[in-house]
């Protein structure tokens, strides 16, 4: 949902006007929009992975300078637009007013099959243009599998980003850029899975 009665906004402006909102809202394109997961409902298998990465997250990321958040704080994209991930780790200083992340470094998106071909698309590639970005995280809620994008320097301004894929819940991943590894086992801990189709 939008709001086409609105005049296009930049960032700064987008925030002063969130501030005045009951409801947390995305930038797209210089225009307020919520996002997909509000309009469709999260469910309850979305909602405990989402719990869960925060949860280990912040265990490990204890008395360091970085911290998980919420999308009660938001991510700005160089392109002006203003996204929502479900988590984000922020290694950055800011005040207790700030309504986005100071120093994004790791984005999580659980996925969900109404966004998923927005998430590992569009949202994918907005993720990948915030210099400060290192890891991005694409969590299934169907399976026990996640994707990983790590980005590697090679001189680019954007660097080179590499994707693995981690399935089944005896996986672990790395995420070097904040010193973490999490088990898959601990994100999605609660968690229960339709059996594999016969001859899948």
């Amino acid at each position: 949902m939008s709001h086409p009665d609105l005049r296009r906004m930049m960032a700064d402006e987008f925030f002063v006007w969130q501030a005045t909102q009951e409801r947390l809202h995305e930038l797209v394109d210089g225009v307020p929009v919520l996002p997909a997961k509000m309009m469709t409902g999260a469910s309850r298998a979305h909602d405990r992975v989402v719990v869960n990465v925060i949860r280990e997250l912040a265990t490990k990321l204890r008395g360091g300078p970085c911290r998980p958040t919420t999308d009660d704080l938001a991510v700005r994209i160089p392109s002006g637009n203003v996204r929502r991930p479900d988590v984000t780790v922020d290694c950055g200083e800011g005040s207790a007013r700030d309504m986005a992340v100071a120093d994004p470094r790791v984005v999580v998106e659980v996925l969900s099959p109404s966004t998923m071909t927005f998430d590992r698309v569009r949202k994918l590639a907005e993720y990948r243009t915030v210099p400060s970005i290192a890891h991005i995280l694409l969590i299934d809620t169907e399976a026990p599998r996640v994707d990983l994008w790590s980005r590697e320097a090679d001189g680019s301004p954007d660097g080179f980003w590499r994707r693995s894929t981690h399935d089944g819940l005896d996986a672990t991943l790395a995420l070097p850029a904040i010193g973490v590894r999490l088990a898959l086992a601990d994100l999605f801990e609660g968690s229960s899975f339709a059996p594999p189709a016969e001859g899948g």
